[in-house]
């Protein structure tokens, strides 16, 4: 029953995902256990790709905003990395809370932990994407 729900989760929170890209992914027709395990890495890893991206993106606009100005983009360029290090603290918690039902190392448990870190990195990113510095 666990396993079902775990697979239907993975499946809501991915599939319109995977129907956007044209490319063939692990979360195509997502059907069985180990597929639902594959798709959860995939997306994590997808995830956490575009979450550094943004990251580094973001970093790049500070450099460009306050061109000339070296002590402005360390000082930014360090609250950022400091947030990100605490914002990373809280997705760990979270991820911990969300996981705890499922056995540790077990597949559910990795399911469970790779769709917490995809969303949370979700998330992160679309914020990253959004703060007003350009």
């Amino acid at each position: 029953m666990r396993s079902m729900v775990g697979l239907a989760l993975v499946l809501l929170a991915f599939g319109v995902q995977a129907q956007e890209d044209e490319s063939a992914t692990p979360c195509d027709n997502v059907e069985t256990d180990p597929q639902a395990y594959e798709c959860a890495l995939y997306s994590r890893q997808s995830a956490e790709r575009e979450l550094n991206a943004a990251f580094n993106d973001q970093l790049d606009r500070i450099k460009e905003q306050y061109s000339g100005k070296p002590t402005r983009i360390a000082e930014l360029s360090k609250r950022l990395r400091d947030a990100e290090a605490v914002w990373q603290q809280l997705r760990d918690a979270d991820c911990k809370v969300e996981t705890y039902a499922e056995q540790p190392g077990s597949k559910a448990f990795e399911v469970a932990q790779n769709t917490c870190l995809a969303q949370r990195s979700d998330d992160r990113s679309e914020y990253l994407q959004s703060l007003g510095l350009q």
